[in-house]
């Protein structure tokens, strides 16, 4: 599952508004019984949290009618069927294969895009927390903060998790070493060179598999002309599968560029922004300090625009043909 990051939230942006008044901004959430499949499969609503016992691995309760709740430890072994639907609060890395193997069955899985609306809920509607209780909250969750996933979408988030691990490691480094000595410091320097080979390596591997997954990619590669930058070429794949033929103001607010509002929170994707500050940096070869929320959102919109003006392109050449 993607983090989040919580401050103040903008006017008139989606995480301004309570859960419970969705329905004055389009169509009401709906209820359990009228979330089917698309052949009237049934709807699955899953809590997916750790192993109390140890702590390792996770435990998946879930229940298709809010009555009766049932624990797994793997997503393989809830009863779907082609054109079932599975609602989750987080996908941890640990499950992507076998919530694969469900795609490939014509199962639809999707995962809440705001993890804090949880709790958020949950204090609305004075439920301790608890497995049953989460999913109770889930199920009355508008369909429009779900997130359909897909396999491409998986396999590039598992492997940027890998690279997020090592620039993590890497920055870690980094920051110890300027409190030590200068010969501890060069004892450090060999650890920090490998880490950023294995990044080097791992970047051009996502940003190969990125192409190869999103028509798009390479397009906007060419148009921000970072090309032959990996780190660069990383942080775009990282931001591609999230644009998805919304406006570029919800977009926006994904990555959190709006103004915040005194009092109120701010919910948008932190793991998202950074990777657009690394990909504004590059694409527009200026230092850190130089960096601004102007120049983010300038950058967030070129790769907007492109990928939607490549989508039209693509869409247009059947309609053409025909």
């Amino acid at each position: 599952m993607v983090g989040n990051t919580m401050a103040a939230p903008a006017p008139g942006s989606p995480e301004t508004t309570p859960v419970m008044s969705e329905g004055a901004r389009g169509e009401r959430a709906p209820s359990p019984a009228t979330r089917q499949g698309v052949q009237g499969g049934k709807s699955f609503f899953c809590d997916v949290h750790r192993k109390a016992r140890n702590g390792e691995g996770y435990r998946i309760t879930f229940t298709s009618d809010g009555t009766t709740f049932r624990h797994v430890d793997s997503f393989l072994k809830i009863p779907v069927n082609a054109g079932d639907r599975v609602f989750v609060d987080v996908l941890p890395l640990h499950h992507t294969d076998g919530v694969i193997e469900l795609l490939r069955r014509g199962v639809e899985v999707y995962y809440l895009r705001r993890l804090p609306l949880i709790a958020r809920k949950r204090e609305e509607l004075k439920l301790s927390k608890s497995a049953k209780n989460d999913i109770k909250v889930l199920m009355s969750i508008d369909d429009r903060w779900f997130r359909r996933v897909t396999e491409d979408f998986l396999v590039m988030r598992r492997m940027i998790a890998g690279y997020r691990s090592l620039l993590k490691s890497r920055q870690q480094l980094l920051n110890k070493s300027k409190a030590l000595s200068e010969y501890e410091r060069s004892v450090l320097k060999p650890a920090i060179k490998a880490i950023e080979q294995q990044m080097e390596t791992l970047a051009k591997q996502i940003a190969e598999e990125a192409g190869k997954r999103y028509p798009a990619y390479n397009r906007v590669v060419d148009e921000l002309e970072i090309r032959g930058n990996a780190s660069a070429m990383e942080a775009l794949a990282e931001i591609i599968p999230y644009i998805d033929g919304r406006g570029f103001t919800k977009t926006a607010n994904l990555f959190g560029l709006f103004k915040p509002v005194r009092g109120r929170w701010k919910i948008y994707n932190g793991r998202l922004r950074q990777a657009l500050q690394r990909l504004t940096v590059s694409a527009n070869r200026i230092g850190p300090l130089q960096l601004t929320a102007r120049l983010e959102k300038e950058t967030l919109h070129r790769v907007w625009k492109t990928v939607r003006e490549e989508t039209q392109g693509r869409l247009a050449i059947p309609a053409q043909q025909g």
